[in-house]
């Protein structure tokens, strides 16, 4: 059960037949501004090529 919470879904508990709770994900708070910021500065960098290569190396170029 709390596998699927945590990817997001609400559960009812019933008793009974009769719901007496939910079972939910918390509220995450939203980030600011200057977070995102701080956040992708610290991606690393992306080597583009390799990123193709590896693309390639999965998926039919001619797509």
């Amino acid at each position: 059960m709390l596998a699927r919470v945590t990817r997001g879904e609400t559960l009812a508990v019933t008793s009974d037949g009769t719901k007496v709770a939910e079972l939910r994900p918390l509220r995450r708070r939203a980030l600011t501004t200057r977070q995102l910021i701080d956040r992708r500065r610290a991606l690393p960098a992306v080597d583009f090529d390799s990123l193709r290569a590896d693309i390639d190396a999965v998926i039919d170029p001619a797509l």
